[in-house]
C-alpha cells in the first residue's frame, strides 16, 4: 500500500507484472512512447518488465495519494486461463503492455480484503492465498481480461514479447543479439522490432539499456562497489561511457548520486 502527502518529481523505475488501484489522488505513469495518467477509482495493469517515468501528481497533507499495488503472478494466471468461457479475440486493441481501465466495485473490494486478511497470521496463511486466487480471476474475466489472454497464449506476439524480455533480464551484462531474439520468437527482424516496440514503448537495444542503468543505481545505492565495478558487472566496458549515460538518465553522475541517498 502506498501513501504520499506530497507530489514528486519525475522518476525512472522498472514496473515488473502488477495491478495498481489508485484509491485517491493521482499519478502519471509513461515510456518513451506513451503516457498515461491515472486517477482514483481507476486501475493500473502492467503486464511486461518495462522501465518507466513515474510521478505523483496529485497528493496533499489532507488529500494523500493512496494506492494498492499487488504483484502479478503469472504462473496463477496461466493456471486460472482455461477456466475463462471468453474466448480470445483478435482486436484492434493497443499492444502497449500498460493499460488503464476503471475499476470495479468487485475488484476493489477483493483487493481490500486481500489488504486486510494479511494482517493477521491466520488469515494471512489460510483465506489472503483464495482472495489473491479470486483476484487474479477477476482480472481475467475483467477489462484487463484481452491484455492479460493475450500474454498467456503462447502463439500471440505480447507473449513473444515476453519471453524476449525475460531473455534480456535474464542477463544484463550479455551484448544483445536482437536477430537471435527474433529467431527466438520466430519473427523477422523488422516484425520483432515493431512488436517489441509496440509492446514496451521502446527498442530492444534501448530498453536493455534503460535496465542496465536502472539496475546499476539500485546497486550502487544498496553497496560501497566501485563506480567501475558496478558498470563492468552490468555490461558496459567502458567506465566513462556508463557515467555519461547515467548523468544523462537521472541527473548526476554516479557516484555524485550515491553519496546524495547515502
Amino acid at each position: 500500500m502506498l501513501r504520499l502527502t506530497a507530489t514528486t518529481g519525475q522518476d525512472a523505475t522498472v514496473y515488473r507484472p502488477l495491478l495498481c488501484l489508485v484509491l485517491q489522488g493521482a499519478k502519471e505513469v509513461g515510456t518513451q512512447a506513451k503516457t498515461l495518467n491515472v486517477a482514483d477509482g481507476q486501475s493500473l495493469l502492467v503486464s511486461h518488465t518495462v522501465p518507466v517515468v513515474s510521478r505523483i501528481t496529485e497528493a496533499a497533507r489532507d488529500r494523500p495519494y493512496v494506492a494498492l499495488v499487488l504483484p502479478l503472478e503469472i504462473d496463477l494466471l496461466r493456471s486460472l486461463a482455461p477456466g475463462v468461457t471468453s474466448p480470445l479475440v483478435a482486436s484492434a486493441q493497443d499492444a502497449f503492455s500498460i493499460s488503464l481501465c476503471p475499476t470495479k466495485l468487485e475488484m476493489e473490494d477483493a483487493l481490500l480484503r486481500y489488504l486486510q486478511q494479511c494482517e493477521r497470521d491466520d488469515t494471512h496463511r489460510l483465506l489472503a492465498p483464495i482472495t489473491r486466487r479470486e483476484i487474479h480471476a477477476r482480472l481475467l474475466m475483467g477489462p484487463h481480461a484481452e491484455q492479460l489472454q493475450k500474454l498467456l497464449w503462447h502463439e500471440t506476439s505480447a507473449s513473444r514479447i515476453f519471453q524476449a524480455t525475460r531473455a534480456i533480464q535474464t542477463d544484463l551484462s550479455r551484448p544483445l543479439a536482437v536477430g537471435d531474439l527474433a529467431r527466438r520468437a520466430a519473427m523477422s527482424s523488422s516484425a520483432f522490432f515493431e512488436h517489441f516496440k509496440a509492446v514496451t514503448g521502446t527498442s530492444p537495444l534501448q530498453y536493455q539499456k534503460e535496465l542496465r542503468l536502472l539496475h546499476a543505481r539500485e546497486a550502487l545505492r544498496s553497496s560501497n562497489q566501485k563506480v567501475s565495478d558496478v558498470a563492468f558487472r552490468v555490461g558496459y566496458e567502458s567506465a566513462s561511457q556508463f557515467s555519461r549515460e547515467y548523468t544523462r538518465k537521472f541527473g548526476r553522475p554516479p557516484k555524485v548520486d550515491r553519496d546524495a541517498t547515502a
